[in-house]
């Protein structure tokens, strides 16, 4: 029996969710492909228990949004000056190579040329919450390996920002190509600028003047996000774009450490939800007759991402032990896949068939990647006790 209650809803999803991910960490793997399990199980496409999950992927999507808004509180401009030489040249060169890899083994299968594009693009990075979950602070963030590993992510992380501009606003008419760059050529400089200046006239001062009350920072950074991801929004640009500038414009405030802690625990009550909805979507009907196109992609993506960024950092001077720790820690597809296959699958860009070859691909490839870090290298979640560290 479907439930419409979004009281209803809520149970079943976190109810089923304590349970897969008590068996999810009994097998070492990452509590998110539970999550996107669950959807499987329990959706329309499953056993119909949640049959219109339309209000929980708006739901869903803020969690996108809150993870942007701190990767965003994450660039601070004295990072991406370190980030800049070496990580960049490794981020683009290996960026590129998976495009050509992922787009020419979708397009060998009869996809067209756009949809062959648009998956290509889409494998292009690695999970930054998989990354980042299975890399042990205190061991790891701040030795070599952890800085590469960050420093990759938050590359790939504003290469995906440009992907998703760019897939968002992609439009079959030429013309309108033409008007939508015009647009995003007024519109994203008139957002950053609008948010500095917010930032800077209003939002520190009433942060200097009240930050003794942790409740209200933590209202003021909520409000803050959705309201510059609304106003992003009027201005025929995406929620998610609203909330990176959000974060970025935030980056330099001395309380942007404590504002990004507060709000992971909120950012991963919505991240649930769309992990779920990502489960929920995918047409379980139809990765029976696209399997051999699915495992052929996620093949493609788990012996070639780690043997590039091994191949790339060796060229770079790294030790072979750490670049082929970090090539399988960065061997997998991404959140930001998923994400582009809606906004793609939103445009027209792919079809049904292309955005379920990409989703199930890349939650093959998250999987298998993870299990094969936690049982080879030191995570909060390892296998073994010796590799258990956090």
């Amino acid at each position: 029996m479907a439930h419409s209650s979004l009281i209803d809803s809520f149970f079943i999803i976190f109810s089923g969710a304590a349970l897969l991910t008590t068996l999810s960490l009994y097998s070492r793997q990452p509590m998110l492909v539970a999550y996107i399990i669950l959807g499987c199980l329990i959706g329309p496409y499953g056993m119909g228990l949640i049959d219109d999950d339309q209000h929980l992927g708006e739901i869903a999507e803020i969690g996108i949004m809150f993870l942007l808004f701190l990767v965003g509180l994450d660039l601070q401009p004295s990072k991406l000056r370190n980030m800049l030489g070496a990580s960049m040249l490794t981020a683009v060169a290996t960026g590129i190579a998976f495009l050509v890899m992922g787009a020419g083994t979708l397009w060998s299968f009869g996809f067209s040329l756009t949809e062959a594009i648009v998956v290509g693009i889409a494998l292009t990075f690695s999970s930054t919450i998989l990354g980042l979950k299975l890399l042990p602070t205190t061991a790891l963030h701040h030795r070599h390996i952890g800085e590469i590993v960050i420093s990759l992510l938050l590359i790939q992380d504003m290469l995906a920002i440009i992907a998703i501009v760019v897939v968002n606003e992609f439009t079959p008419d030429l013309s309108d190509i033409v008007s939508n760059v015009g647009a995003l050529i007024i519109a994203l400089p008139a957002l950053a600028f609008a948010a500095y200046c917010l930032v800077r006239f209003i939002l520190l001062p009433l942060i200097r003047r009240f930050d003794a009350f942790h409740e209200y920072i933590f209202l003021l950074a909520i409000a803050w996000c959705l309201g510059i991801a609304s106003f992003s929004h009027a201005l025929n640009l995406s929620y998610e774009i609203g909330a990176f500038i959000a974060g970025v414009s935030l980056a330099t405030s001395p309380i942007a450490k404590y504002i990004a802690e507060s709000l992971r625990p909120l950012r991963d009550f919505f991240l649930i939800m769309f992990f779920f909805t990502v489960g929920a979507d995918l047409n379980t009907a139809l990765i029976t007759t696209l399997w051999l196109p699915i495992i052929v992609l996620s093949a493609v993506i788990l012996i070639s991402k780690p043997l590039v960024f091994d191949a790339l950092l060796r060229a770079q001077g790294e030790p072979a032990g750490t670049a082929k720790e970090v090539g399988f820690r960065l061997g997998q597809g991404s959140e930001f896949a998923l994400l582009l296959s809606y906004i793609a699958l939103g445009n027209s860009l792919i079809s049904e068939d292309a955005a379920v070859v990409l989703q199930t691909a890349t939650v093959v490839t998250m999987i298998i990647s993870s299990y094969w870090v936690v049982s080879r290298y030191p995570s909060p979640i390892a296998a073994s006790p010796k590799l258990r560290k956090d």
